[in-house]
């Protein structure tokens, strides 16, 4: 039985965790150094300091380690009974896990927006293990995006996974392309909830989610 659980995971969310691996061949790398150097020279950087010789490549190796989630995460596809009975009795028993720290680059400037996130779930007949919980924030967080695409996927990622009861998510950030550019707001964050099922129908269960939250 549970192999099937697996298959019938892998098919669902194959669109979701497991796309297709990222191929950049070493000619195209070398070329991308050289479009990097070029661009960093016409901004004022001295190219060829021992300070700033590898600084291309570094800087392309960084952006592209920050954007792992495109690899997906096959790990994520593995669920377990859980220990209630799945009835609606179980909606007085919820999981949270946070803070879970998170870095992602803006796909509108592509500077980074960093904070932390707080995921919850209502089982129903599985569970999911707590640390495939920062897996899945780390998943669609090591990606170009915007907090509320972020959100939004791992809660609706989670739901797919295991069909709980319902799924909060809660994420706050601070956003350096207002910090570094434009009104530079160095003390804004930014905070989005997002809910699905009992949540959403429950006021009860969201205020005792957020209070776990702020607590």
């Amino acid at each position: 039985m549970q192999g099937e659980n697996v298959v019938d995971l892998r098919e669902a969310l194959s669109h979701r965790t497991e796309p297709t691996p990222r191929a950049i061949g070493t000619d195209d790398w070398r070329r991308y150094e050289r479009y990097m150097e070029e661009i960093f020279t016409a901004l004022g950087m001295e190219p060829d300091t021992p300070g700033t010789r590898e600084t291309p490549a570094r800087f392309l190796r960084a952006l592209y380690d920050a954007t792992g989630g495109y690899e997906g995460d096959p790990k994520l596809l593995t669920a377990f009974p859980a220990e209630g009975r799945g009835d609606p009795d179980s909606l007085l028993s919820q999981v949270v896990e946070g803070p879970v720290s998170f870095h992602c680059l803006c796909e509108h400037h592509a500077l980074p927006f960093f904070g932390a996130a707080h995921v919850a779930y209502v089982p129903r007949d599985e569970i999911i293990g707590i640390s495939k919980l920062t897996r899945l924030v780390q998943l669609y967080a090591r990606r170009f995006t915007v907090q509320e695409r972020l959100g939004e996927q791992i809660a609706d990622t989670l739901d797919d996974l295991i069909d709980p009861h319902g799924v909060a998510v809660h994420l706050e950030a601070a956003h350096l392309c207002t910090q570094m550019r434009g009104v530079r707001e160095e003390n804004s964050r930014t905070v989005t909830t997002f809910w699905r099922g009992s949540y959403t129908a429950d006021p009860a269960l969201r205020q005792d989610f957020l209070a776990l939250v702020r607590g």
